[in-house]
């Protein structure tokens, strides 16, 4: 088995070889020269934690040309590991609820009463209309000299009575079609506008917070306000990106599209100096930078385009 030593001298050497004094590296790696020398001596216990050391390795590699992943592989079991999937807490239930307005079916248990009573007066109207017609039939016979002066009574009776069923079916249709418009009204009102993504603090705990985000997409970027080292994994451990960011004279932000991914998990070395963007929109810390400058976030993405 090999040992720590060896991969330090191992990297050591390669950095002698292409002429490279520990000051020249610091400034290529933007590293500290006394994690350097940890490194070379295997001396992993100055390190601000695990997630460092992998780091600070594999910018180390890179700069004296060795790939950083044969260089994991070969030293897998001294090196320590750079994410722990158990860290991560489990999952918290939210249910959030809201209640569903059936339109069309209680539009049509309201207007049903009605309908009802339509009928029904629609029916006595007939009724009626029935009874005085065999009535004014009856008279007829018994005085066929007043014959003319019954069939004008029938013939205003008749006209009174089909124009008073016109205007009450008229009224319920005015009064049918102004309630549903009410109803709809109310109901447009009552439906609630969502906002275009929802996150929201699962738990927090020490240096470690869980977010939950529900958008159409999943984009992340980081900016610094000053020195800050940041790692950018998705929940596999694969990591888009990591290293150090700064304001001026080098590279200042970072953008990654996690829209693909169930979750993202973001190292900040220095929360401080560091902004966090969710699609353009800043995410405040849960926990405050100043209480805990080393802060671990995970975000969980649910889409709601699908």
């Amino acid at each position: 088995m090999l040992s720590l030593t060896e991969l330090g001298n191992r990297l050591k050497e390669a950095r002698l070889a292409k002429g490279m004094s520990l000051d020249d590296l610091q400034t290529v790696t933007k590293i500290q020269k006394r994690y350097l020398v940890g490194i070379e001596e295997g001396n992993y216990s100055i390190m601000p934690g695990s997630f460092y050391v992998r780091a600070f390795i594999k910018q180390y590699a890179e700069a004296v040309n060795i790939e950083p992943e044969e260089l994991f592989e070969q030293y897998k079991q001294e090196i320590p590991s750079t994410y722990n999937k158990e860290e991560i807490p489990e999952k918290l239930s939210r249910v959030q609820t809201r209640k569903d307005i059936s339109g069309s079916s209680s539009k049509i248990f309201e207007i049903l009463p009605k309908i009802i009573i339509s009928l029904f007066i629609i029916g006595a109207l007939v009724l009626i209309y029935y009874l005085l017609q065999q009535n004014a039939g009856d008279e007829a016979q018994d005085n066929p000299v007043d014959n003319n002066e019954n069939e004008q009574v029938e013939y205003k009776e008749s006209d009174n009575l089909a124009d008073k069923e016109d205007e009450e079916e008229t009224n319920e249709t005015t009064d049918s079609e102004t309630e549903q418009t009410t109803e709809e009204e109310e109901a447009t009102e009552q439906e609630p506008e969502l906002p275009a993504q929802q996150v929201n603090v699962v738990q927090s705990q020490g240096k470690e917070t869980t977010f939950e985000l529900k958008a159409d997409q999943f984009v992340v970027k980081l900016v610094s306000t000053g020195e800050t080292w940041v790692n950018m994994l998705n929940g596999k451990g694969y990591s888009f990106f990591q290293g150090m960011l700064v304001k001026d004279g080098q590279e200042s932000e970072k953008v990654v599209d996690f829209s693909k991914e169930t979750e993202a998990v973001l190292v900040i070395g220095n929360s401080t100096n560091t902004e966090i963007y969710i699609n353009d929109v800043k995410l405040d810390y849960a926990v405050p930078p100043a209480d805990q400058v080393r802060q671990d976030i995970t975000i969980r993405f649910i889409p709601t385009n699908e």
